[in-house]
């Protein structure tokens, strides 16, 4: 698919007593000869699978450099997005067998197996395609949101959910992604957080949200990947994330 890239894996000398804001993501990516449809009259499906996995490498790294980010679990079918997982340091779950609702499955399975090791935790379901991720826009999502409940970051298109906050460290994660999913967990009791975070909320689905992201600034891996493609990023440097 491409070539080796070295990647840094997470890092783990963090202590939960010092962060109050600590929490465990969970993310969820399908087959990826299965992604990005939308994307066919710009890419080929050769290159839409190279970019879900430069995609999904960036916004695990951004996510992972966040020092209250404690582990970072992805749930996929897929094994190169899996071999991409682990050597960035991820815990990886098979996804589970079902028929009905395979995205938020894989997510409430993907938050169970974190409970069962690590405990009572704090969760955070975030999308696997936010290539213009700043580590520094998750900080602030996690100082502001609410102690104690549950919140929703929605995404740029007003209807979708860019991320799933569970700040109840014995609360379901009940995630509702899919049509209309901004409303989905609002009705649900989270509350819609309204913080400036432009790279946090621009999943990447159209050409138009990739020409969004390319604007924003994308990560080292989708710059790499855009520019194999002949789609150099329209402004600005990767998004920098140090461990």
């Amino acid at each position: 698919m491409t070539a080796a890239l070295v990647i840094s894996p997470i890092c783990h000398a963090r202590i939960d007593g010092m962060r109050p804001h600590t929490v465990h993501v969970v993310m969820a990516v399908k087959h990826i000869d299965r992604a990005k449809s939308r994307l066919a009259e710009v890419l080929t499906p050769h290159q839409r699978g190279r970019l879900v996995l430069a995609m999904f490498a960036d916004t695990v790294v951004a996510a992972t450099a966040v020092p209250e980010v404690r582990s970072l679990t992805v749930v996929t079918p897929d094994p190169l997005v899996a071999a991409r997982a682990r050597e960035l340091g991820a815990h990886v779950l098979d996804e589970p067998a079902t028929d009905h609702d395979p995205l938020n499955t894989a997510l409430a399975a993907g938050a169970a197996d974190v409970r069962d090791r690590h405990g009572p935790s704090h969760l955070l379901a975030l999308q696997a395609d936010l290539p213009a991720l700043r580590a520094a826009e998750l900080t602030d999502l996690l100082v502001v949101a609410p102690a104690g409940g549950r919140s929703v970051v929605i995404d740029h298109t007003g209807t979708g959910t860019a991320a799933l906050l569970v700040r109840d460290a014995t609360a379901p994660l009940t995630p509702r992604f899919g049509a209309d999913s901004a409303r989905a967990h609002r009705d649900g009791g989270a509350r819609a957080l309204a913080g400036h975070w432009p790279g946090l909320r621009c999943d990447v689905d159209t050409p138009a949200d990739l020409d969004i992201v390319r604007a924003l600034g994308v990560g080292e891996f989708t710059t790499r990947t855009l520019r194999a493609f002949g789609m150099s990023p329209h402004h600005g440097d990767p998004v920098r994330t140090v461990c």
